[in-house]
């Protein structure tokens, strides 16, 4: 597209109602439409993993809160063991039944070190903690990738279609507002789609970072208090 096809169009584009958002991807460069739709692409795949970490953070604490209820209920360990180890766990109750497997593993293979155990389990709880913050943090860093670079992408495809439009204001050597106008606003719809993508994937990337801290924090004293009983049942049978 030359200079002066670019001018008309902005013209034909401010004459017909253009100002919509597809009319102003239409008269969009094919460099800024690359970047807009880039940034759309980006915006929906951030809404889609900001959905899913919805349900998964508040899944993990809703069952989190159910484990805790369960195991200070009084109920023995070796029975809440068994109705866990057959189903799909997930957090705390993933975390308990990996320690509890262990246990089971070592005492039952007559294991005389006892003072090894305790530290097997430990082991074994610190590796579950691992694996389920990364199942939960997984498909976080691209929100925060899209969080800050989607505005200097936006920014990118402003810049370029102001050098655009300026190209064409001097082959028309006409700066009436209508010539103006089209092209200034297709830029600047690139620099809101921008700040479209970003500003969701900012904020919940830190409200899930603060969700995952949280409990990241509850996995870790859950599993110093139950190294705690370990020790005690060490004790016992020394």
């Amino acid at each position: 597209m030359n200079p002066t096809e670019l001018t008309q169009a902005p013209i034909d584009a401010a004459h017909s109602g253009g100002f919509s958002f597809i009319g102003l991807f239409m008269m969009a460069s094919p460099v800024v439409q690359a970047v807009m739709i880039g940034l759309l692409l980006a915006s929906v795949w951030s809404w889609a993993i900001i959905i899913e970490k919805l349900f998964a953070f508040r899944t993990a604490r809703i069952e989190a809160d159910k484990f805790e209820q369960t195991f200070w209920s009084g109920q023995s360990l070796d029975e809440l063991y068994g109705g866990l180890s057959r189903g799909r766990t997930i957090t705390m109750a993933a975390l308990f039944v990996a320690a509890m497997r262990e246990w089971k593993r070592s005492v039952e293979g007559n294991i005389r070190a006892m003072g090894g155990i305790q530290l097997r389990v430990e082991k074994v709880m610190d590796v579950t903690i691992s694996r389920e913050m990364e199942r939960l943090d997984r498909r976080l860093l691209f929100l925060a990738t899209v969080g800050s670079t989607a505005p200097f992408v936006g920014l990118f495809g402003t810049v370029w279609g102001i050098m655009t439009s300026f190209q064409a204001i001097a082959v028309s050597k006409n700066t009436n507002l209508a010539v103006v106008a089209p092209g200034i606003a297709e830029a600047l719809f690139a620099t809101a789609l921008g700040l479209m993508a970003a500003i969701p994937a900012v904020v919940f990337y830190n409200k899930f970072s603060a969700d995952s801290s949280r409990i990241s924090q509850r996995l870790e004293a859950f599993a110093d208090e139950f190294a705690a009983i370990v020790s005690r049942q060490i004790d016992v049978r020394s």
